[in-house]
């Protein structure tokens, strides 16, 4: 992907949720039920990279304070998604301690890793995001890397927006990502990603 690209596949409707997170603040039930309907899908994707079949509970937990905490919100769409995306982490590792449970940090043997590829891109592996083999293969990657595949492809958040998700850098998550999406789609039997630059998924320096 090149630089100055955005998961718009999820950012698209960021103009309509902003509208309707500002209008549920001011009471309006439906436009509660509206962000609720553009954020849930990315957001259950990423929870169920980190919690697996515990996802929906994990969610409905993460609503009942989003929504009690509506009010405290100030920003746009794409900082509703980060602000939500937050509160679900919590949650979500909570959750991980309560069970104690941690996700699986499984590594890619290094030869499959380095193994080189004939093309330089990983459209499959972002396509493929959205079934649950994928989901389960993103679990086994390291946590890092796991989450800052879900943030970024998954919830469509932008590097900055991710990095503050999970209290490091851009570059930290960057990085993350791209490792990440270079180990997925060796999994998934993908021809290889290009190293030659770490923004795979469009963030600018």
């Amino acid at each position: 992907m090149g630089q100055g690209r955005e998961p718009r596949r999820v950012q698209a409707y960021d103009a309509e949720l902003g509208a309707a997170v500002a209008r549920a603040q001011e009471g309006d039930e439906a436009a509660f039920a509206v962000a609720y309907r553009v954020v849930q899908p990315g957001l259950l994707g990423y929870l169920r990279g980190i919690v697996g079949d515990d996802a929906e509970d994990v969610a409905s937990d993460a609503w009942l304070e989003i929504a009690r905490d509506l009010g405290r919100f100030q920003g746009d769409g794409q900082g509703f998604r980060g602000w939500t995306a937050t509160i679900a982490r919590h949650r979500a590792l909570d959750h991980l301690r309560r069970q104690k449970v941690r996700p699986r940090s499984s590594a890619l043997e290094q030869d499959v890793l380095e193994l080189p590829g004939r093309h330089t891109t990983h459209d499959q592996a972002l396509e493929a995001l959205s079934t649950e083999r994928a989901l389960d293969l993103v679990r086994s990657l390291p946590r890092d890397q796991a989450e800052a595949v879900l943030l970024r492809v998954v919830v469509g958040l932008d590097g900055p927006a991710a990095a503050r998700v999970l209290g490091k850098r851009p570059g930290a998550v960057r990085t993350a990502a791209h490792r990440g999406l270079k180990r997925l789609a060796a999994r998934l039997g993908d021809t290889g990603v290009t190293n030659e630059d770490p923004r795979t998924l469009g963030e600018s320096k």
